[in-house]
């Protein structure tokens, strides 16, 4: 009677999690390795900006909007941006990476799905994000009454704003070719949709064409339910807001997913 040998190949399940855990660490660790560049510099930049605002205004930095001092209602707006920017620069940059120094196969040889791909480099630009966020938040403090007054929507805006820019980072680095076009992504996309997302001001004294154009950003509803979050004031709907931002989040999913699945830009 013939014996059968019992079958030696490790069965992964349909999720390979010691795959994806270790694409998210070696995501994490990347940024955590030079903290100087990844983490300090974000700080003290944002903070520049705070002092610049505060040096500028003088004594009329005490004037209110949305309720606070203007420099309260400033401070959840530069930790956003500063948040999105940080996530969105770390699935980037990895990606644009492996892809010009011809090590993007390490990545896509290892039995990994697009999905679990996408999981996996996003999530390492949510941590990123939130990391970073929490470091400014916790230095600004010292600067800046910060309050929590409906953590639920500081927590989820957070959350959704960073795999929003994540996701976004990592459709810029499989569509770009070079650092030049990754570049043109940020100068031309990221950082217009940040800066006139409400960062700097209520979309109130906006006038009706451009208030209109700020209803349509999804960067203005991220920014404007982190900050009801902290000092209770929105300018805008706020389901409409929830939902507007995680629809988008969905969407951009889906075609991150897609990419990887077709191997656009990334296989010969």
């Amino acid at each position: 009677m013939a014996s059968t040998s019992p079958n030696t190949h490790p069965t992964m399940g349909p999720v390979n999690w010691l795959g994806l855990w270790t694409l998210i660490s070696k995501e994490v660790r990347r940024f955590l390795k030079v903290y100087f560049q990844t983490v300090f510099a974000p700080v003290v930049t944002t903070l520049l900006f705070l002092a610049v605002f505060a040096l500028a205004l003088g004594r009329s930095a005490q004037i209110t909007a949305g309720g606070v001092a203007f420099l309260e209602f400033l401070a959840p707006g530069l930790i956003m941006m500063t948040m999105v920017q940080n996530a969105f620069a770390n699935s980037s940059s990895s990606l644009i990476m492996a892809k010009v120094q011809g090590s993007i196969i390490d990545v896509l040889m290892p039995p990994l799905s697009a999905g679990e791909l996408v999981v996996g480099f996003a999530t390492g630009g949510v941590v990123r994000g939130l990391f970073v966020g929490l470091v400014v938040a916790l230095c600004m403090s010292f600067f800046v009454p910060l309050h929590a007054l409906h953590p639920f929507y500081i927590i989820y805006h957070a959350v959704t704003a960073s795999m929003m820019l994540a996701l976004l980072g990592m459709m810029g680095g499989i569509w770009a070719d070079k650092f030049d076009h990754m570049a043109a992504v940020t100068n031309f996309v990221i950082t217009p949709l940040s800066f006139l997302s409400g960062t700097f001001y209520t979309i109130d004294r906006l006038p009706e064409m451009f208030h209109a154009l700020a209803l349509i950003n999804p960067f203005f509803y991220m920014i404007d339910g982190f900050r009801y979050g902290m000092i209770g004031h929105a300018d805008g709907n706020l389901m409409v807001g929830a939902v507007y931002v995680g629809a988008v989040d969905l969407l951009l999913l889906l075609l991150s997913w897609m990419m990887f699945k077709r191997g656009y830009k990334l296989k010969a």
